[in-house]
């Protein structure tokens, strides 16, 4: 992060506020709802809160950005699908629809990763182009015989 430009790294360091201000927020969310959930064991209801603060983290992380938006959704429903599952004491979907939603929240934090460093890659190879346009431009190679 040294690398990075101080007006870079003052907005990132705001956005992982955020981002901890709302895994709190989720936390206790979590825990309220699961506290109405008496029929389920503690570690479903733990896997199923940790399933949402997942979640909530990449909606944070993604914020606007389009990719990854549709992995967020599915991990959306399948939260949703867990906590209706521990609603009816059914551990096992519950911990199922957990796992997806974590696995589905883990993928668009990564598609998004991978959107950037593409973004990022084509950026260097367009600024290498034209760096080396420009050199061929300012010094001519001598045309061989």
């Amino acid at each position: 992060m040294k690398h990075l430009p101080s007006s870079l790294r003052h907005t990132r360091s705001k956005l992982a506020l955020g981002a901890r201000l709302s895994t709190i927020a989720a936390l206790t969310l979590s825990t309220s709802v699961l506290a109405a959930c008496s029929g389920v064991s503690d570690l479903t209801k733990e896997r199923v809160a940790n399933s949402a603060v997942a979640v909530q983290q990449t909606e944070q992380s993604l914020g606007r950005s389009e990719d990854g938006m549709v992995e967020l959704q599915q991990a959306k429903e399948n939260l949703a699908a867990a906590q209706e599952a521990m609603a009816r004491t059914d551990e096992k979907s519950a911990q199922r629809f957990a796992s997806k939603a974590q696995l589905h929240a883990d993928l668009a934090i990564a598609q998004s990763q991978s959107a950037a460093a593409r973004r990022a890659a084509e950026e260097v190879l367009a600024s290498t182009n034209a760096l080396r346009k420009e050199a061929e431009r300012t010094n001519p190679s001598p045309v061989t015989p």
